[in-house]
């Protein structure tokens, strides 16, 4: 993976949670370098509002997409607003 890449996140994990990201949330990696086994990912909204998150994702948590969509996270972060 590298620097602008679109990526997904494959696991639920308590310590993404927190920071509001969840399984199947979409992002790109906004960092060149990564720290060992983690990457710096934002995580969007659609438009004009507010990221969700700009964390470490351990590499092995992460799936690399070919496009990204912010709408799907958008969406997950609807059911765990309720």
């Amino acid at each position: 993976m590298k620097m602008m890449d679109c990526v997904e996140v494959i696991v639920e994990k308590e310590k993404y949670a927190k920071d509001g990201v969840h399984k199947g949330m979409q992002g790109w990696i906004c960092l060149e370098q990564r720290i060992p086994d983690f990457w710096l990912v934002n995580f969007p909204q659609y438009g004009e509002k507010y990221d969700i998150a700009e964390i470490s994702i351990k590499e092995e948590d992460l799936k690399h997409i070919s496009k990204m969509d912010a709408k799907v996270n958008e969406q997950i972060k609807a059911q765990f607003d309720k």
